[in-house]
């Protein structure tokens, strides 16, 4: 790994018994890249970015982030996840703490952060996504939309090299979504690495520095979005771009 590339996916494969769900992925991201991750259900997208921060095991090949290795006797698991923030389907907060203590939580418990610094940096990080007023409240009191901003707050508060994101607008109503990918977008703008699986192609065209297309296990084609949604090369890609697109 070069000083600038911050998750290396070497010929990485995986099963789940007889299926092999990753099937020979390479992808090399670089610091202050935007990946978007696309393709359809079954594909192997999440469990992609379920490996990159040891949420799943690979069983052939080598992932390194942030120049840590994973493997199956690797001792750094929590070395690897102070440092990868991810932001899952269904927001994952603790329902019976507020907002803020969601977002204070885990510097405190797991990097030793002092409860003071821990809400500042809670609140800095409510403001970022732009609810700072719901801090004392319950995630049972606030939209599907502003939970998942609660969720996105909370992995920045371990202020991480890398951000993943699994499909974070599919649990939501229509109405919630843009107000999600408003703020993703301003993560990314301002130079978040991140890798984000997702449907939507509006913000892939907008945001991404590279789309790639999985189906069945496997990497099927990748490029700029300029290049992936008017030119693509394989007909696979073409028949996915003309299903979605349709949407």
């Amino acid at each position: 790994m070069t000083a600038e590339t911050i998750v290396e996916i070497k010929q990485v494969s995986k099963w789940f018994g007889a299926f092999r769900v990753l099937d020979d992925i390479n992808l090399t991201v670089m610091k202050g890249e935007r990946i978007v991750v696309c393709g359809p259900s079954g594909s192997g997208k999440s469990t992609l970015i379920r490996c990159v921060n040891r949420l799943e095991a690979h069983q052939k090949g080598d992932i390194v982030v942030n120049g840590i290795s994973l493997h199956n006797k690797m001792r750094q698991i929590s070395e690897v996840r102070r440092n990868v923030g991810m932001v899952f389907q269904n927001f994952n907060l603790f329902p019976h703490m507020t907002v803020l203590m969601n977002c204070m939580a885990a510097p405190m418990w797991i990097k030793g952060v002092a409860r003071e610094e821990a809400k500042r940096l809670a609140m800095q990080f409510l403001e970022k996504v732009r609810i700072p007023e719901q801090a004392d409240k319950y995630p049972v009191q606030l939209s599907g939309g502003q939970q998942q901003r609660v969720a996105i707050a909370r992995s920045l508060c371990m202020q991480p090299t890398v951000m993943l994101f699994d499909e974070p607008t599919s649990a939501l109503d229509p109405e919630m979504v843009s107000e999600v990918l408003e703020t993703i977008t301003t993560l990314a703008r301002e130079g978040m690495t991140m890798i984000c699986v997702t449907h939507e192609m509006g913000f892939a065209r907008a945001v991404a520095d590279r789309v790639i297309f999985m189906d069945a296990g496997r990497i099927v084609e990748e490029g700029a979005p300029n290049e992936f949604f008017t030119n693509p090369r394989h007909d696979r890609t073409k028949l996915f771009l003309s299903q979605i697109l349709r949407h």
